[in-house]
């Protein structure tokens, strides 16, 4: 086998439009069926995107013995049962972040995955995959920039829309679960260590009841990443990372453009450089770094133990702003 063939969970948008054109794209992933709760929007899709099989309902793609992983951009909620349930299945899963709606139900995945030793589970942080991120973090180990001492994150759109998913608490919405995920996701990265103690302030639409902006400071005890995360902001992205001798700003962190050079500025010793990273497709890169651990039997990218860690720091934070305080990690458990 060469390829891995995937099937999709759902028709939701960031599938449809992002990450299924980008894997048609890969050199190991092939699209083989698309499954929704409507058998006529599978087709539709499917008809459109050129992916051969459309299934009725999740139950019934899952059974099919020709797909070997599957792809999960379902809401949060259903991210931890359907992801089980294509384990039991015998699928590889590729689940969109957050992994699950809290750390409790990320830790029952991670006993549960354990059961399947043969089969992979990744959180989908495409971000990671991207050249650029792997230049920053590159110069971060080796000390180009000096001594690493703090990281900050913004990440911000405007969305009031009251049936969207992300206004919608029961779903897992939310500022903290969508985007704040990222810019934890990266400290993380970038540090290669976790927060010794957090501190959150989160502040919650009252008609929707989900968190519309949320602010952090991860403190690493060696320095401290802080970020600020809202989905009714004006719409802007950027990370810097800061370290004694230099610093490092990149400029499109998340939502890289994939048909077009990603830039970043590298600050040593008061001269700054800007460079220029060739375009790439993120969601092509990880669909591919996936697929080619299937194919060689290679440790998931980035284990499920990181998707926990994650989930870890993000009960935290919640906890925090509830009490007003500092909280360790693994007091949120």
């Amino acid at each position: 086998m060469t390829k891995v063939r995937w099937g999709v969970l759902s028709t939701a948008k960031i599938g449809v439009e992002k990450v299924i054109p980008a894997m048609q794209q890969g050199q190991y992933s092939e699209i083989v069926a698309i499954s929704s709760r409507s058998l006529a929007k599978a087709q539709t899709v499917a008809q459109r995107l050129g992916i051969p099989k459309a299934y009725g309902s999740y139950a019934e793609m899952l059974t099919d013995p020709d797909i070997d992983a599957v792809y999960n951009p379902t809401p949060n909620h259903l991210h931890a049962p359907l992801t089980l349930d294509a384990l039991k299945a015998g699928k590889h899963v590729l689940c969109e972040k957050p992994i699950t709606l809290n750390a409790a139900e990320a830790r029952r995945l991670q006993r549960e995955a354990r059961k399947y030793p043969h089969l992979k589970v990744m959180e989908a942080f495409m971000y990671r995959f991207h050249p650029q991120w792997r230049l920053a973090k590159r110069l971060v180990d080796e000390g180009a920039i000096g001594e690493l001492r703090t990281i900050h994150t913004h990440f911000s759109y405007y969305n009031d829309n009251p049936n969207d998913v992300r206004n919608k608490p029961e779903w897992g919405g939310g500022g903290l679960m969508d985007i704040g995920c990222y810019a934890i996701n990266l400290s993380r990265f970038i540090f290669g260590d976790e927060p010794d103690r957090v501190l959150g302030v989160l502040e919650y639409d009252s008609e929707y009841g989900v968190d519309r902006r949320a602010s952090g400071i991860l403190d690493f005890m060696m320095g401290t990443a802080t970020f600020t995360v809202g989905t009714q902001l004006a719409p802007y992205q950027r990370v810097h990372i800061m370290a004694d001798l230099g610093r490092i700003e990149i400029e499109i962190p998340f939502n890289t453009p994939g048909d077009r050079a990603a830039r970043l500025w590298v600050t040593r010793k008061g001269e700054t450089e800007e460079i220029l990273i060739p375009a790439a497709n993120q969601y092509t890169l990880q669909g591919d770094a996936f697929s080619k651990a299937i194919l060689d039997d290679a440790p998931a990218p980035t284990p499920l133990e990181d998707a926990v860690a994650n989930m870890t720091i993000i009960d935290a934070l919640i906890i925090s702003n509830e009490r007003d305080q500092w909280v360790h990690p693994n007091l949120a458990r």
